[in-house]
This record gives structure tokens, C-alpha cells and sequence, in this order.
């Protein structure tokens, strides 16, 4: 039996990876979580009894100690624990953390020399040069989540060489695709999280909403499949039916379609380069009818065309982009700050940061600190 670690278990990746897991047969070696659903994570620790329960919250880890101790299943808390868990012995690390902070356990995992399952794009946003070369030391696979980097990892499956000429990455332009800035006023939080297509988290539904979420895959896809941000075309497909392809030099587009159920690049993941059957419904191409594709409006949009400009420029321009977005959404959703000041907040905070082309570790965290702060100050 092939064991699965999963970092960020109990949001909406994290959830479905373990129906994948459960389909394929797997077992579970570790579960991490962030600790706001401690019922959750208790049904979890019972339906997989993994050898390690990691909660980032201290004070629910001690709580669920409490709750498990009739189990086998061994609780620990705080940043560390998660580190632990991420380093464990397993056949592979899925890595569905929200947010910078799955960046310090995707190196652990790394440096264990486990293969990463990657759907926290925030660790090649942040840190795509540390994690990349980390990689490539230690000879690990990351095999991308995300369903538009996973249709471009399957796509290059078919070219010899590995380099596609240009990458189409599309999006589904979220719920407010074609509204204007004046319309986009006075967006609450809950007309943004109502997303046309995709079941997600909070946080990426935001940023879908913002196209944030759109410039972070630009980031990620450069870090991802070596190619020049220039080189990326970002494609607005209400459908989400076509999840992203590549152009190749002598003008063919090989992408690959399917139903917008994650269960599928998940699984891809965490089999690859094997196919098996999946959960997710098989895609009617008769029912679809009709594919569209429009540019993106990056002057009402503002976090793509930060992000863009963030990835152009290197260094640690794109950490704070990245770090500004997490604050701004977190005030967003909280009702501190309109939908609109996201986009106007991100792209100021990411005009201060330091421009260092190399760094390390430390000195992303501190980026990713300037960030937040001048986001703050901006109130």
C-alpha cells in the first residue's frame, strides 16, 4: 500500500485529496492543518489513524490530544509539528497549505527526499529559486496540483524536448469577469465568494476574483517549466473546460481538457506518470457546446498585471506581491478595506520591496514581512 502525507488537510484540496487517496487505496502516513476545524481534523485522524496529527494551533492541538487519546494517533502542535509531518516517511507529500506558510515544509519535504504533490503555489511564488534548486539536489519530483499546471505538465508530456515556445494559461475570469472599476465599487465579501466554476477556500477565491490567483500561476509556471514570463499568455476561459496548453514553435497548441473537478489533477500527482480511474465525472464535449477565450483586463484587475510585472522584475519583487495580497485579502474579508483597495494596496506594497536578485530564506520572510506591514499602513 502506497502512503500519502497531506499538508493542509482539511481545506478544500486537502479534503479532496483524501477521496483520491481513498479510491486509489492509499494509506495516510501524516495529516497537518492550520486548526479552525477541530471536528473535522478529529474525523480525519480517525476514518486514516496516520502516525502523526500536526496542528499549527497550538491551543486546538491540545484539544485534540484530548479527543484522540483512545487512538493510536500520535498530536503534536505549532509550526514544527508541521515540519515533522512533512518530513515523515511516505511515498509522497501533498502540500495544499494556504499561503507562505507552505513554504518552510515544502523544503523540509525536500530535503527528506520526498516527492512533492504541489498545490501550494505560494512556495514557488515565494521562494521558486531556494525550492527549485533544492530540487534539483536532491533529485525530487514537484508534480503540480493546480489544474492549470497540470494541463501544461501534461501537454509537455508529448514534446521531446521539454520546451513549449509559449504557454497558454487560462482563466476563468471569476465572478465579476467584464464588470468595470466603477461596477466593482462596492463588492462586499460574499459577492466574491461566489465563484461561476470552481468549490475553493476563501483565500483562492478571492484572488480569483481579483485575478490575483491568475498572477501567482504566472509566477509559479516560470518557476515551474523554465520559460520567460513573456512567454506566458494569460487566456480568459469562462468554460474552464480547456485548464491551460502550450504553443509550440511550429504553431501546435496541445492542451488538455476535462470537467473542473480537481480530483484530477490530484490524482495525476500522486500517480504519475500512471492513469487510473478517478472519481470525477468524464467530460461531455457534446454537452459543452461552445469554448470562448478573451484577453484579460489587466487596468481593472490590477494584482495580474502587479504580479506580471513583479515576476519581470525578479528577485523578491514577486514574495511581495504575494505577502501584500495575504494581508490585503485577510482586511478584505474582514471589511477593513474595499475589493477594489486589494489590487490598489498590493501594487504599492510590491513597488517598495527591496530589490535583491539573490537571497535566501530569511530574506524572503523578511520581504514577505515589509509587505504585510506596508499593506497596513496604507489604512
Amino acid at each position: 500500500m502506497k502512503k500519502l502525507t497531506v499538508l493542509g488537510s482539511t481545506g478544500s484540496i486537502g479534503t479532496q485529496s483524501l477521496t483520491v487517496a481513498k479510491k486509489l487505496g492509499w494509506g495516510i502516513s501524516a495529516l497537518a492543518a492550520g486548526g479552525k476545524n477541530i471536528n473535522l481534523l478529529e474525523a480525519q485522524a480517525r476514518e486514516w489513524k496516520p502516525e502523526l496529527l500536526a496542528v499549527m494551533n497550538e491551543s486546538a492541538a491540545a484539544e485534540l490530544k484530548l479527543r484522540l487519546k483512545d487512538t493510536s494517533v500520535k498530536v503534536c502542535g505549532g509550526a514544527e509539528a508541521v515540519n515533522e509531518a512533512a518530513a515523515m516517511d511516505t511515498d509522497i507529500v501533498l502540500n495544499a497549505i494556504v499561503g507562505i506558510a507552505g513554504l518552510k515544509p515544502t523544503l523540509t519535504a525536500i530535503d527528506a527526499g520526498h516527492n512533492i504533490a504541489l498545490a501550494n503555489k505560494e512556495t514557488l511564488v515565494t521562494g521558486g529559486d531556494l525550492v527549485m534548486s533544492a530540487a534539483a539536489k536532491k533529485g525530487v519530483k514537484i508534480l503540480p496540483v493546480d489544474s492549470e499546471h497540470s494541463a501544461i505538465f501534461q501537454s509537455l508530456m508529448g514534446v521531446p524536448d521539454g520546451n513549449p515556445y509559449k504557454i497558454l494559461l487560462t482563466a476563468s475570469g471569476g465572478p465579476f469577469f467584464g464588470k468595470t472599476r466603477d461596477e466593482l465599487k462596492n463588492i462586499t465579501p460574499a459577492d466574491a465568494l461566489k465563484h461561476p466554476n470552481w468549490a475553493m477556500g476563501q483565500k483562492i477565491t478571492i484572488d480569483s476574483a481579483t485575478l490575483m490567483n491568475k498572477g501567482l500561476e504566472v509566477i509559479e509556471a516560470v518557476h515551474l517549466f523554465g520559460v520567460s514570463p513573456k512567454n506566458i499568455e494569460v487566456l480568459v476561459h469562462r468554460q474552464s473546460i480547456l485548464h491551460s496548453a502550450i504553443e509550440l514553435e511550429d504553431g501546435a497548441v496541445i492542451g488538455q481538457l476535462g470537467t473542473p473537478d480537481m480530483a484530477i489533477p490530484i490524482q495525476f500527482a500522486l500517480t504519475y506518470p500512471n492513469r487510473m480511474p478517478s472519481v470525477a465525472p468524464k467530460l461531455s464535449l457534446t454537452d459543452v457546446h461552445t469554448l470562448t477565450f478573451e484577453k484579460p483586463d489587466t487596468d481593472t484587475f490590477l494584482c495580474l498585471a502587479t504580479c506580471i510585472d513583479a515576476i519581470n522584475k525578479g528577485g523578491l519583487y514577486p514574495t511581495a506581491a504575494n505577502g501584500a495580497n495575504e494581508m490585503a485579502v485577510e482586511l478584505f474579508l474582514k471589511e477593513k478595506i474595499s475589493f477594489l483597495q486589494i489590487g490598489e494596496f498590493v501594487a504599492r506594497a510590491t513597488e517598495q520591496a527591496v530589490n535583491l536578485k539573490s537571497f535566501t530564506l530569511d530574506d524572503v520572510f523578511e520581504a514577505d514581512r515589509l509587505a504585510r506591514e506596508a499593506v497596513l499602513s496604507y489604512l
